[in-house]
């Protein structure tokens, strides 16, 4: 509770609004756009802010031994991208054992600029049967939150296309690096 409270404060000083409401207890919530460090800490803050904890998938290089409890107890999910590990299945299997299930997952994988983003977020939520939060962050209007939901269909590149045309109205940290922005399309 008290950490809800700090969550609030601390985005209301900071002059953010979260808009919108998770619309299931389990879902893969794909987060865009992600260009900075702090999208990590003002999504943190928006979830926290409204009671949900949100698991995250992370590089395993992160989890040291003075790091690994607090990821952990913040949802961190480590992840080895140098081996071929089935994380679809890996993340699938955490949606059938649970009730409630939150990841949060980053389409760009990067906060460099990434024309094409990664498709393991929707083969996650396609295989666990799940919907695809739009989740998001809105530096112009200094708004988070989430947008509509999307069960996946199947066909990828048709889901991307109603994604795409959501994101688009969002802006970065750095426009920059965020490949709907104006200048990169």
């Amino acid at each position: 509770m008290l950490l809800k409270f700090f969550a609030k404060a601390v985005l209301k000083l900071a002059g953010w609004k979260i808009v919108g409401e998770l619309p299931a207890p389990k879902a893969v919530v794909m987060m865009a756009p992600h260009t900075a460090n702090l999208d990590f800490f003002m999504g943190w803050l928006g979830y926290t802010s409204m009671g949900i904890k949100s698991h995250f998938l992370i590089k395993k290089e992160i989890f040291k031994w003075y790091t690994s409890g607090i990821l952990k107890a913040m949802g961190g999910i480590p992840v080895d991208r140098k081996r071929s590990s089935n994380v679809v299945l890996q993340i699938t299997e955490e949606f059938h054992k649970r009730k409630k299930f939150i990841v949060t997952i980053t389409p760009e994988g990067t906060r460099k600029l990434n024309k094409h983003w990664k498709r393991g977020f929707y083969y996650i939520a396609q295989s666990a049967g799940v919907p695809v939060s739009m989740g998001f962050l809105d530096y112009k209007k200094k708004e988070g939150g989430f947008g509509e939901s999307i069960y996946p269909s199947g066909n990828f590149e048709e889901d991307l296309k109603i994604m795409e045309d959501f994101y688009s109205s969002k802006t970065a940290k750095h426009p920059e690096r965020f490949n709907l922005s104006p200048e990169n399309r």
